[in-house]
């Protein structure tokens, strides 16, 4: 284990208890007064919010991180690439237009969203695009999900399909369940496993289609694996807590610079990274007034955007030297 691996585990144990224990001072008085309350506390709210933030915040670590080395691109991460928006727009039509109520049929949903919009990506991008054009397909498909979600919400046989949804589509992970968490997380943690099984082989994707090829993997069979499993993972958590945008780009970004560059070696780390970011975000959102709920996802965007930036101006930069 490199040396920063170690200050990362501490680091996310560290805010997995904050975000379990805090504020601890109501919790220890709770205690004191009806432990039973307290526990039931524990392990009703904060326990399946703690797990979802720091889960969810691993997908999207490991999803980026694994699309970002599949389409050679840093920019590639599950937000921007349309996979967030289109399990949005499957766990909205699931949830709105059939009823379903299950969480694990609506993680099904959300992976069927995600895998569609993917694969639109690989058809109309490529596997080995350049940041313009990923981009611009990305944008696209994002843009044509979301319109999809706000009419599919419009529509809705509910005529408060869009107040109930609003703070969902933002990124929430407020009155979770444990049954919730497990129907988004299971799934995922099968997923991001299979991701992790695939990092020597993503490595040996930056040198090339034609490395990966000698050495006995078929890269479209690879792009195509790392898209499904990336769609499983994204949808499966989508559907449960919402879109939350850029911690798929900041978590891989962050990650590559331990493992000095190389892109399948920094799936763990990414996951890692991505899960305290998470936590650390939600932390923050629990930290706001009473009564004004912030969702997570405006957290994470403030915090993206300017890297987001300085990423696409750093590649112009290499571009035009």
């Amino acid at each position: 284990m490199r040396p920063s691996g170690p200050i990362l585990v501490a680091a996310l144990a560290t805010a997995f208890a904050a975000h379990l224990l805090t504020p601890i001072g109501s919790l220890l008085e709770l205690r004191r007064s009806d432990p039973g309350l307290a526990g039931m506390l524990l392990e009703q709210l904060r326990l399946p919010r703690a797990l979802l933030a720091a889960g969810y915040g691993a997908v999207l670590g490991i999803a980026g991180a694994a699309l970002q080395a599949t389409f050679a691109n840093p920019l590639a991460s599950p937000d921007i690439t349309g996979s967030s928006s289109g399990a949005a727009l499957g766990a909205v039509a699931g949830a709105y237009w059939f009823g379903i109520t299950d969480p694990l049929v609506l993680a099904a949903f959300g992976a069927a969203g995600a895998a569609i919009a993917l694969a639109l990506l690989l058809i109309v991008a490529g596997s080995r695009t350049d940041a313009a054009t990923l981009l611009l397909a990305g944008l696209a498909i994002a843009l044509a999900a979301g319109a999809g979600t706000s009419l599919l919400l419009a529509l809705a046989p509910s005529p408060f399909a869009f107040y109930d949804s609003f703070e969902w589509l933002m990124g929430s992970f407020v009155d979770r369940s444990l049954p919730q968490a497990a129907a988004a997380l299971v799934p995922a943690s099968f997923a991001c496993a299979l991701l992790i099984r695939r990092s020597r082989a993503l490595d040996l994707m930056a040198l090339g289609e034609e490395v990966v090829a000698s050495v006995g993997y078929r890269p479209r069979r690879l792009a195509a694996e790392v898209v499904a499993l990336s769609a499983i993972a994204v949808g499966a958590c989508v559907s449960v807590c919402g879109a939350i945008g850029f911690v798929g780009l900041i978590a891989p970004f962050l990650a590559r610079a331990l493992t000095r560059g190389h892109p399948g070696q920094a799936l763990i780390p990414a996951g890692a990274i991505g899960a305290l970011l998470l936590l650390l975000a939600d932390l923050l959102v629990r930290a706001s007034p009473a009564g004004r709920s912030i969702p997570v996802g405006v957290v994470t965007t403030a915090l993206g955007t300017p890297l987001f930036i300085w990423i696409v101006v750093g590649m112009r930069r290499g571009v035009a030297s």
